[in-house]
């Protein structure tokens, strides 16, 4: 997979990976640790969760900047990594006011900004080389696959830290309890007898005496079960700074960028004072419009952004420039739909999926058995590659062999029935990308062979199409379930199979590998040079976008049917395909 490849791409890979351990430990754990600890509503969760988001993607334009103008592509990325590490930290301290937490989460976001892009442009400058410019696509392809290695461990890591640390204080894991707890708390639970009930199955070896010294103490060790998860994050993002200082060698080196032909172009100061005009013109008259304080700055945001490096680009860059912005349009309705993942999927899959599985499916939950499932699969493409050294099959077939009997001996321990936690469904993304990014470049390589390979926008495209599948599943396995205006923050009596998000999440993630790559693959194939860092901030930006749009899900989460609900994403992904294929031959000309 990393054959031919420079071996920079190996030190962006591992460097990757601590942040998106911390990444991915947020996206499984922050909007239930916002309702666990602070008592928040899911608008209200969905709202600031949504925030950060918005903030992790918006500030790589600010990241951007200041490594396009210093040059200094790598030092910006290690101030990043200290400034995000120092965000897990302050996340990490339990008992702090919401106050407090949202300083973390603003810590966390802006080490991100200088992070994330300029890795990524990093990235990209490796194959600005001819030597290795073909094979850019499949460059971004395995970079992305690093990011998610990282991801699928931390939801098990921090469901595991969280467990842990209930059962020693003498509870039990139970998703339904933080709610019930605090409706008690404050008087406003009718009838006490289902908290009772939850309350003496949740502590262990203790009689509940008193519900309301329960309830108090429940909230208290879950909530500080998930700062400790928080902590683990750190640790990863430690890692991640150690390879990246030790190896940065390997990665290239930048000058300040010029235009072409080596002149510097200066800005014009009147070109400053429109991009500011534009943006403060559509806060207001966007605000004006929709009383959305929200919407108003992200949108405007974005607005600016888009006046901005319009007036200070060339006539000969601006084909390229307008190219990448509407790419940048679709970005924003594909990530509003996907990150759902770790918001109304998250909720669907705490409230209304089941909580228990059998013996087979359990594989699929428990780490320990998962990850010999993935070493059996490995020894088994090991043993059958048709190039494979006589050696290297032996090893694969061992492999193989000793996961498969990894697997046998975990499942025979497990129970009938075993218990599952709304956390762990987020490793399936991860864990999907792993496997399915060899799967896809191998599909695209002989695609290439044939000379049939979609264009990188075409890629995009059929990448909202899918998406829009995965959100049918969702729709097709909401029907017949209660919604949650009609609960009222009871526990669902109807239960979806566990197989519904995971199906869909399979689906999902065929749509992201189709988009996420190619796109950054994309903003580094067409972004004039000097605009290296700013362009990958910008696809960034429309991500955030993308991103505060998130609370759309949350605002309607118990306002109106589930099915619904996913049928608003199913439109957004429709209508973003047809306006790329709309554009097609103009997005594919800038690439060429």
């Amino acid at each position: 997979m990393l054959k031919n490849h420079p071996k920079g791409l190996l030190v962006a890979f591992f460097s990757n990976m601590g942040e998106r351990f911390g990444f991915y430990t947020m996206m499984a754990i922050l909007v239930l640790f916002l309702q666990a600890k602070y008592d928040l509503n899911a608008e209200s969760a969905g709202s600031i969760y949504s925030w950060f988001y918005f903030g992790i993607y918006a500030l790589a334009l600010i990241g951007g900047i200041v490594a396009d103008k210093t040059g200094n592509y790598k030092g910006t990325i290690t101030i990043g990594i200290v400034t995000m590490l120092l965000g897990y930290i302050i996340m990490a301290i339990p008992g702090m006011p919401l106050s407090f937490a949202v300083i973390g989460l603003f810590t966390i976001a802006l080490g991100n900004g200088f992070f994330k892009g300029n890795l990524q442009a990093l990235v990209g400058q490796m194959y600005d080389n001819e030597q290795y410019a073909h094979l850019r696509d499949r460059a971004y392809m395995v970079f992305y696959m690093g990011i998610n290695v990282g991801a699928f461990f931390a939801p098990s890591a921090a469901t595991s830290i969280r467990n842990w640390y209930l059962k020693t204080e003498g509870f039990a894991y139970d998703g339904s309890l933080p709610s019930l707890c605090h409706q008690f708390v404050k008087g406003q639970l009718a009838d006490s007898s289902t908290l009772f009930s939850l309350a003496e199955k949740a502590s262990i070896g203790t009689p509940v005496t008193d519900l309301k010294v329960f309830a108090m103490q429940y909230l208290k060790v879950f909530a500080t079960g998930y700062n400790y998860a928080f902590g683990v994050a750190a640790g990863a993002m430690i890692i991640s700074m150690v390879v990246f200082l030790v190896f940065k060698g390997m990665l290239p080196n930048k000058e300040k960028s010029t235009a072409t032909g080596g002149e510097k172009i200066k800005t014009n100061p009147m070109h400053v004072l429109t991009a500011l005009g534009a943006f403060i013109g559509s806060l207001l008259l966007i605000f004006l419009g929709t009383k959305s304080y929200d919407i108003s700055l992200a949108t405007s945001l974005f607005i600016g952004f888009v006046a901005w490096i319009w007036v200070i680009s060339t006539k000969e860059e601006r084909p390229r420039i307008k190219a990448l912005l509407m790419v940048f349009l679709v970005v924003i309705f594909f990530w509003m739909s996907f990150h759902q993942n770790g918001l109304t999927m998250t909720l669907f899959a705490r409230d209304f999926t089941a909580t228990t599985v059998g013996m087979i499916t359990n594989i699929f939950f428990d780490l320990k058995s998962l990850l010999s499932v993935v070493i059996g699969l490995f020894g088994l493409y090991l043993a059958t590659k048709k190039v494979e050294t006589i050696k290297n099959r032996i090893t694969g077939i061992t492999l193989s062999l000793a996961g498969g009997a990894l697997a046998y001996y975990f499942v025979s321990q497990y129970p009938e029935v075993n218990n599952i936690q709304p956390e762990t469904f987020q490793h399936f993304n991860p864990l999907f990308i792993v496997f399915l990014t060899p799967v896809i470049m191998g599909l695209f390589t002989w695609m290439n062979n044939k000379g049939i390979e979609p264009s990188t926008p075409k890629k995009i495209g059929i990448g909202m199409i899918i998406a829009a599948v995965g959100f049918m599943v969702m729709l097709f396995g909401s029907l017949g379930l209660q919604s949650p205006f009609e609960l009222l923050g009871a526990p669902s009596p109807d239960r979806a199979s566990p197989y519904v998000l995971i199906n869909s999440y399979l689906v999902l993630t065929v749509a992201e590998l189709f988009l996420s790559p190619m796109g950054l693959s994309f903003v580094s194939k067409v972004s004039p040079s000097r605009f290296q860092g700013l362009m990958q901030g910008g696809w960034l930006l429309a991500t955030a976008v993308g991103n505060k749009f998130l609370f759309v899900g949350t605002f309607f989460w118990d306002k109106i049917a589930l099915w619904q609900l996913w049928s608003i994403f199913i439109l957004c992904c429709v209508a973003s395909a047809i306006f790329i294929f709309s554009i097609m031959k103009r997005l594919e000309r800038a690439a060429s």
